[in-house]
């Protein structure tokens, strides 16, 4: 049982790395303060974009998030010394989400479930994080597929709600570009021996982002438009670890094209 204890984060840091980001989230609910409209203008071009408590509040948990799984990580025996950076970024990314779904979600009852639903993955996210510093921890096969699989879902759930609040075209496309390639790099690290793809991780979110600008006006559902994303991430993805693991370039593109199309055909006929 000790054994084990020594793979899991201190329960009071967690608790308070917790309180502190749901509670960014809940005051989005319970305060009302005015928006703040951020306007630029050039010659035969005028961009305007509201900036809401929801917004700043979203900015601030993803901030508590990194900073509090940093001051989490700290206290990891097998850490010694070396940066977390790898270790906080999906956490973080998880924490920006959470409030960009809750940001359009209804208030009452769906609301709430959102919350809770959105405080279970957030501790989740930071538990497979600390137990993922140790590959010699009991369960880091597990916690590493589990990051693997969120890190795709939390994908799924951007794009969605990014469609669902129909944000504008400037927004959707960096945004887009930022969350593929992250999830890309996290998932690369995770399978490759904790080995940076930049390049790949470039390329996919690029690939991502210009698929997000041509599908941006198509008359497609949020779940397919979701979907038609996801499908290029996660064949891309798998495409560049099994060429690092000299895998048959046929049977590379074999493995991805088979996701790809699983993906797609899923889009078809889900709406």
């Amino acid at each position: 049982m000790q054994e084990e204890a020594r793979y899991l984060p201190n329960s009071d840091r967690l608790g308070v790395l917790t309180a502190a980001v749901l509670l960014t989230y809940a005051l989005t609910r319970l305060v009302n303060a005015p928006g703040l409209i951020l306007s630029l203008q050039f010659p035969g071009f005028y961009f305007s974009y509201p900036i809401t408590l929801g917004t700043a509040m979203t900015l601030v948990a993803a901030g508590l998030t990194a900073t509090g799984m940093d001051w989490l990580l700290r206290g990891h025996a097998s850490l010694q010394g070396q940066r977390t950076i790898e270790h906080w970024l999906l956490p973080a990314l998880t924490a920006f989400i959470t409030g960009v779904v809750l940001d359009i979600l209804p208030s009452g009852s769906v609301w709430w479930i959102g919350f809770a639903f959105g405080a279970g993955l957030l501790v989740a996210v930071c538990l497979a994080e600390y137990v993922s510093v140790d590959p010699g921890a009991p369960s880091y096969a597990l916690a590493s597929a589990g990051l693997i699989a969120l890190s795709y879902a939390l994908f799924l759930l951007f794009v969605i709600a990014l469609h669902i609040a129909g944000a504008r075209l400037f927004l959707l496309v960096p945004a887009i570009f930022l969350a593929g390639g992250l999830v890309a790099l996290r998932t690369l690290h995770l399978r490759l021996s904790a080995r940076w793809e930049f390049p790949w991780a470039i390329g996919i979110g690029l690939v991502s982002a210009q698929l997000a600008a041509g599908l941006h006006y198509w008359p497609v559902s949020s779940l397919q438009f979701g979907l038609i994303l996801l499908g290029p991430l996660y064949a891309l993805t798998t495409l560049a670890y099994n060429l690092d693991e000299d895998i048959p370039l046929r049977n590379a593109i074999s493995e991805s094209s088979v996701i790809l199309a699983a993906m797609w055909v899923a889009a078809i006929f889900l709406h």
